[in-house]
């Protein structure tokens, strides 16, 4: 039987668009992954970040996506809307070094990317190193101390997601 392929929603704004059409077509290069495409479609479309980081955030919330990545012009301000989800748990990453640590140290399931700042040869190495690891994973001497402090996160979210 074949491992079960993961699932990536992938999401841009007009500004993430170039950056995003890179990650997609390294995304659909693996035989390992399912890309869930949630837009932008067109370099000519005008969808709002605010608009779009939502739709990678309910992906994950309703089990149809295990891990995301969205690209506005900086990754900002799709990491700050995505964040607004319970369980969800974006980084911005605009080096491979910062999405390692986002995934391994903070257990991130959302990666954000800047368009206006990450080229896009770049952008797919970072995709690439942040879906290699996994949480704790070279960093096993300190992997009870992150989980707990995950934990902590996480009971952070059940008092203040209502």
């Amino acid at each position: 039987m074949a491992d079960k392929k993961i699932r990536i929603a992938l999401v841009s704004d007009k500004s993430g668009y170039p950056l995003k059409s890179a990650v997609a077509e390294y995304l659909k290069s693996r035989d390992d992954i399912e890309v869930i495409d949630l837009g932008q479609d067109s370099p000519d479309e005008a969808l709002p970040y605010d608009g779009q980081a939502p739709k990678v955030a309910r992906a994950l919330q309703e089990g149809k996506a295990d891990r995301a990545v969205a690209i506005c012009g900086t990754g900002q301000g799709m990491a700050i809307v995505a964040n607004k989800f319970k369980g969800v748990y974006a980084v911005v990453a605009d080096s491979i070094f910062a999405a390692e640590r986002g995934r391994v140290i903070n257990n991130s399931n959302v990666l954000t990317m800047g368009g206006w700042i990450t080229a896009p040869f770049l952008g797919v190495q970072i995709v690439q190193s942040w879906l290699a690891l996994q949480f704790t994973e070279t960093m096993e001497d300190r992997a009870e101390w992150l989980s707990g402090a995950f934990s902590r996160v996480q009971a952070l979210e059940e008092e203040n997601f209502t």
